[in-house]
């Protein structure tokens, strides 16, 4: 059993990865609103105003460097296709087949917000009272140089750059928290 204090920080990380999925969820439920909008908004221009589309397409390949032939042949040759899904990554960049998906990233978000507070957690639950800050510092900044890290490598790109920006970052949070908690006479133990 946690007692009051451990408790509440307990409460703490369950409200936050719950506030971060609530958060994720409406953010991309409403990128996928205006996707599916989008979409809607494609099928009734290609339903009521087809030869208009069909230039619309053309000169879009047009403007990328293809001769008006050449353009008006794929447009062409898109449409009778696949009209829907050519005009929606010509125009809009978007895949009818791909809209996002809100559950998903609430899911994955709140999970991530769990995960990189389990060592901050551990930190504050395990050593005596009189360590916890500096345990508790040194280990969120190790919890956001590894995710930083983790990141930069799963992106495939350098690793120090985004490693070094999160740490910065992360500390620069953690002073501006324990300065307002100090401000505000909240008492550390």
């Amino acid at each position: 059993m946690l007692d009051g204090g451990e408790g509440a920080e307990a409460a703490a990380v369950v409200g936050g990865a719950i506030s971060m999925a609530l958060g994720e969820y409406v953010s991309v439920a409403s990128a996928r609103d205006s996707q599916t909008a989008l979409i809607a908004k494609e099928k009734r221009e290609l339903a009521e105003m087809p030869e208009q589309e069909l230039a619309e397409l053309a000169s879009i390949y047009q403007a990328k460097g293809l001769s008006p032939a050449t353009a008006q042949k794929v447009a062409e040759e898109l449409t009778a296709h696949d009209a829907l899904g050519a005009h929606l990554e010509a125009e809009l960049h978007i895949d009818e087949n791909e809209v996002l998906k809100p559950w998903q990233a609430a899911v994955a978000s709140g999970l991530a917000f769990l995960a990189g507070a389990v060592l901050p957690m551990l930190a504050i639950l395990l050593p005596p009272p009189e360590l916890r800050i500096p345990i508790t510092f040194v280990a969120t900044l190790a919890a956001l140089g590894i995710t930083g890290a983790l990141g930069a490598v799963l992106g495939k790109s350098p690793w120090l750059r985004p490693t070094v920006r999160v740490l910065v970052g992360g500390a620069l949070a953690l002073a501006v928290t324990f300065g307002i908690g100090a401000l505000l006479g909240t008492q550390i133990a």
